[in-house]
């Protein structure tokens, strides 16, 4: 329905207080920069959304994904930039002409009125024929799987159910973008992991661009096409799921994206005649071929660097030679894995067990205090520099 542009979209929220800030200087807990404007909470945001694709904006609280989205609303003045849908410049557009609809993440159902009234109420705004009404609410709600809910009113519904009608009362109104801030924020486990599988099978039925914002990178691995990863107002890394995951940009990027968090570890890269390897704990670990060829591009030399290791990607066998050793403080049974948590090389090491092998067997299981040997292949090893930027990427 739309395509959606951001080219160069800042905010800048004015300094209230009268006492004079030093730029970079920490406000409300978030690194963001002052500037004599201003606190920079979102800068430089560029990105182009295709028609019909599904984004997700994600980072921790205070990075600015919410107040970007409240941009593309029009719920927040631009303070720069151009912000295009459909190759019209709408940075001083009323938010009700913009064709576009938000979820928010408390719902903001009217009390009084049925779930037939609140999905019904945006097309009575705009004076629609109440036969076309009653179509567009009855299609909505069969979407949605909410038909036999018409008749209640939102205290006699469950989070779940509530959050369904919000979204409903957005879809009827066929918007050309979709705006979902943390929608699935105030819902528990199993009711997100149920909401996240429904919104995956909305898109697939309703021809709208999807903007979403979270904080939660799960979510935003499972929905989005493509996945914008911010911190401190700054775009990190725009990338598809798996290329944030097998191709983290910087450490940031890398330790948010994961669960369990990714190991790092202050390694030594080395060139060695014409090739490189990667020293620690006194063993040396070969780089991968692919990784070789980029470094020699680069022209990168031998230098500290932070190594990191996905928790999945650790293994206890293997290389006898290669084998780092550790003792087990903590295992967390999850089922058909173990989190390890092991000291080694004088810090925590997280490693992903499985308990049971392929053909269903159980095996031994891990006790605390239980020595460990592990390691790692070429082709999992990520290489950061000392400012945090991935070396082959």
């Amino acid at each position: 329905m739309a395509e959606v542009n951001l080219k160069h979209i800042k905010k800048v929220y004015p300094n209230t207080d009268n006492k004079k800030k030093k730029k970079g200087e920490q406000v409300r807990g978030v690194n963001l920069l002052r500037t004599e404007e201003g606190v920079l909470a979102v800068q430089d945001f560029n990105l182009d959304i295709k028609d019909r694709e599904f984004v997700v904006l994600v980072g921790p609280s205070g990075c600015g994904k919410s107040t970007t989205l409240r941009m593309v609303a029009g719920l927040e003045e631009i303070s720069g930039g151009e912000l295009l849908i459909d190759g019209r410049l709408v940075n001083d557009v009323a938010p009700k002409d913009r064709d576009i609809a938000m979820v928010f993440q408390s719902y903001a159902l009217y009390p009084h009125m049925t779930v037939r009234e609140n999905m019904a109420f945006p097309l009575k705004l705009k004076k629609m024929d109440k036969a076309e009404i009653d179509r567009k609410v009855n299609e909505a709600a069969e979407i949605l799987g909410i038909t036999e809910y018409l008749e209640r009113k939102p205290k006699a519904l469950s989070g779940g159910q509530r959050q369904r009608v919000a979204i409903g009362r957005a879809i009827v109104r066929e918007p050309k973008v979709l705006l979902m801030d943390e929608p699935l924020s105030n819902l528990d486990a199993k009711l997100r992991n149920q909401m996240r599988a429904e919104i995956i099978k909305l898109r697939q039925r309703i021809e709208t661009t999807f903007i979403y914002v979270t904080h939660d990178q799960t979510e935003a691995m499972t929905l989005g096409d493509r996945i914008v990863i911010m911190k401190d107002g700054v775009v990190q890394q725009v990338g598809t799921p798996q290329e944030v995951f097998n191709d983290p940009a910087n450490l940031f990027v890398a330790g948010f994206i994961g669960v369990p968090q990714m190991n790092f570890f202050q390694a030594e890269l080395e060139e060695k005649g014409s090739a490189y390897v990667v020293k620690l704990g006194g063993i040396e670990f070969p780089v991968s071929a692919e990784k070789q060829a980029i470094l020699k591009e680069k022209g990168v030399q031998t230098q500290p660097i932070t190594l990191g290791v996905r928790p999945e990607h650790i293994s206890l066998t293997g290389d006898k030679d290669k084998m780092l050793r550790g003792t087990i403080d903590v295992n967390e049974m999850m089922g058909s894995s173990v989190h390890l948590h092991v000291t080694a090389l004088g810090q925590d090491v997280i490693i992903v067990a499985q308990t049971m092998d392929f053909e269903g067997e159980l095996k031994n299981g891990f006790t605390i205090g239980q020595e460990v040997a592990f390691t790692f292949n070429e082709k999992v090893m990520h290489l950061f520099d000392k400012e945090g930027n991935n070396l082959t990427v």
